[in-house]
């Protein structure tokens, strides 16, 4: 039987097929998705906080049987093959407890509610090679990372240009490591969002002008953003520890919209399931400017978060430059801001 997957789910498979994804050798049978639900561990206990999974419709649902071989096609052609080994619905209760909301405002849920409910898991093969050759494959991570002689790499996750509070976080790691991996999402984000073109070009304005050299790498991450706070900020550490770093940062609000999660829900999360998750875990404050201190600062330093402070995030960012303002040095180097403007297109439309 042939099943027809749309780009997002190819992207899946290929991230399942290189490792990145490990200890995914396929999408999840129901087993592991109501452990995962439950309790952010697939069934034998390894953490994973959310479900990956292959949504098929309803009519060809009801024909697969068990153990069946499936083929799946990506714009007509074959691309992967897939044994069913899990036939099972995702019910709105998983749903509402993957994003910690049913509100269907919520990108989210959104999304995962327009996917069929019937699922179906089991190992996955790509059998189309040539979706490897841009991959980012952890094996070629960790030679990088081994070539400049890093014994310590801390990650950084973003879906935005780089803008000062995060300059200030990526400083800490540097401080910390013996290198700093920027690896940015570039697969689906929500409208509004910054465009990779733009998050690649801010970002390598930023290397080149302002970071000491040998000593970042800059590659990106394609896969989708799920929007899924604190279980997305465990997912996405289990990510990077399978690329080959031995930090990650995880900062205020991780994968965070509108206002769903708390500022530290992400921190509270991870420091429950720290010790299995096989990689160090920098937990950051919201950094912002003082204008009595005169510079980025977080409220574990500086006594005047709610007297002098400026806010620096990429929502406030992202409304300058559609405003057509120029974002202020203490929000954007220029510099970044340039480089931006430089972008055919900037905002997801």
């Amino acid at each position: 039987m042939n099943i027809a997957i749309n780009e997002e789910t190819l992207q899946d498979i290929i991230n399942i097929e290189t490792g990145l994804l490990a200890p995914l050798t396929g999408f999840m049978g129901e087993e592991d998705v109501r452990s995962a639900v439950s309790c952010c561990r697939l069934a034998d206990g390894q953490v994973f906080p959310l479900p990956v999974t292959l949504d098929v419709p309803q009519e060809q649902f009801n024909r697969i049987g068990k153990n069946q071989r499936l083929t799946l096609t990506y714009e007509g052609r074959p691309v992967a093959e897939l044994t069913a080994e899990s036939r099972f619905l995702l019910t709105e209760e998983d749903i509402a407890a993957v994003f910690c909301t049913a509100d269907g405002a919520h990108p989210g849920v959104r999304k995962e509610r327009e996917r069929s409910a019937c699922r179906v898991g089991g190992p996955v093969h790509l059998i189309d090679r040539s979706y490897l050759t841009d991959a980012l494959k952890p094996e070629e991570t960790r030679r990088v990372f081994a070539e400049k002689g890093w014994k310590t790499v801390v990650g950084f996750q973003t879906r935005n240009p780089i803008h000062r509070a995060h300059e200030h976080i990526q400083r800490i790691g540097l401080e910390v490591c013996d290198g700093l991996f920027i690896n940015p999402i570039v697969g689906w984000k929500k409208k509004g969002d910054f465009t990779q073109e733009a998050v690649m070009a801010a970002y390598s304005a930023m290397s080149d002008a302002f970071y000491p050299k040998g000593r970042v790498h800059i590659a990106g991450l394609k896969t989708q953003m799920r929007y899924a706070g604190p279980r997305e900020a465990v997912f996405h550490a289990i990510i990077r520890r399978n690329l080959g770093c031995t930090h990650f940062i995880i900062g205020r609000d991780h994968a965070g919209v509108g206002g769903y999660y708390g500022a530290y829900d992400a921190h509270a999360l991870a420091r429950e399931l720290a010790p299995a998750l096989g990689i160090e875990l920098l937990l950051t404050r919201e950094p912002y400017y003082c204008k009595k201190c005169g510079q980025i600062v977080t409220d574990k330093h500086c006594a005047h978060y709610d007297t002098h402070r400026v806010e620096i995030s990429g929502t406030i960012i992202r409304k300058y430059i559609s405003d057509g303002y120029i974002p202020d040095e203490t929000m954007m180097r220029r510099e970044v801001f340039q480089a931006i403007l430089g972008c055919n297109q900037i905002f997801i439309q």
